[in-house]
């Protein structure tokens, strides 16, 4: 039976995958925010390491990869219940359309959240001559 969907033989037992789980990454959630020096961009990275994160700026673009593995279990799992953090490779791409310092990126891993921080360029004035 053909529905027009791709099929995912999973799905009978853990149901849809939100879209954030889809494929073979997974996105993390991300907040950027502007302060009067910086802007800064928070992920929420539960369970990630930091040796597992890699953050990188090109041009205007700021990247974000890392894996998050799974948790080692004393015991053989019997049976899964219910599935809804996902573990794997991730990737996040934002466009900072705010000029920055790329030389002064700052990333910090605390409590679960990744804080990236772009300190803004300093606004140039031009001397209008006549």
């Amino acid at each position: 039976m053909a529905t027009g969907k791709r099929s995912r033989p999973v799905a009978g037992f853990f149901g849809d995958f939100p879209e954030r789980l889809a494929g073979d990454r997974w996105q993390p959630l991300l907040d950027v925010f502007e302060t009067e020096k910086a802007v800064v961009v928070r992920v929420e990275l539960a369970g990630v390491a930091r040796e597992d994160l890699r953050v990188s700026v090109d041009a205007e673009t700021l990247h974000i990869r890392g894996v998050r593995r799974p948790p080692e279990h004393s015991e053989a799992l019997e049976r899964l219940h219910q599935m809804e953090i996902a573990f794997g490779p991730f990737e996040r791409s934002v466009r900072i359309a705010i000029p920055f310092e790329r030389e002064q990126v700052s990333a910090h891993l605390e409590d679960g959240y990744l804080s990236v921080t772009l300190p803004k360029r300093p606004s140039r004035s031009i001397e209008v001559q006549s």
